[in-house]
């Protein structure tokens, strides 16, 4: 099934499209999601970024309302030799930072010489994540809110494990990025602000 990621703000006119193609649609709230389902079949689950549960009427404006994103919350990127990690008020970012550690790629040599360089990727992998984490540590600092995560998942987990980190708030949604930059931290910030409407085509 289509999963596509819209603005709080695009809603109702998201509905409202989704309408005029499907014909006239019944809404319903089930399990912490707005239901929507068609004339002709077409059905979507619209759920709250940050995990939330909606349990609000069965009307998109209410839905958009109740997405409003917290007052204080983060996004954190990383990928081996590269991070970003921002500190967001509401729509704002109030902090942020990324950062870039050189990390050797892989070798096709064999024998010492192949355990020499493992040895020192590892190394360049292990330095880039702590510095990752200092960095993270600073901007997230007594953070209240939810902490949305994304990059790969290996590399997140080795960040988090920082004793500084562990005890923030981590949700879904996963973000798939490529490798962190500043453009790509201002979309993940967009993306993790989303409402997530799951669509099944009549027919397809």
């Amino acid at each position: 099934m289509p999963l596509v990621a819209v603005a709080p703000a695009r809603v109702e006119r998201w509905v409202t499209n989704f309408e005029t193609r499907h014909g006239r649609t019944v809404l319903s709230v089930a399990g912490g999601a707005l239901h929507g389902v068609a004339e002709d079949g077409s059905t979507f689950a619209a759920r709250l970024p940050f995990a939330q549960e909606y349990a609000g009427g069965p009307v998109p404006r209410a839905l958009a309302a109740a997405a409003a994103p917290p007052a204080d919350w983060g996004v954190l990127l990383v990928r081996k030799g590269g991070f970003a990690v921002a500190r967001v008020a509401g729509e704002e970012l109030s902090a942020h930072k990324v950062g870039r550690r050189h990390v050797q790629g892989r070798t096709k040599a064999g024998g010492w010489s192949q355990q020499r360089f493992a040895r020192r990727r590892a190394n360049q992998a292990r330095e880039a994540y702590e510095a990752a984490a200092d960095h993270a540590a600073r901007v997230l600092a007594g953070l209240d809110g939810p902490l949305v995560t994304g990059g790969d998942h290996a590399a997140v987990g080795e960040v988090l494990a920082d004793a500084r980190l562990v005890g923030l708030s981590v949700v879904e949604p996963w973000l798939a990025v490529p490798e962190p930059r500043r453009e790509t931290l201002d979309q993940a910030v967009r993306d993790a602000a989303a409402v997530r409407i799951e669509v099944h085509n009549a027919g397809s």
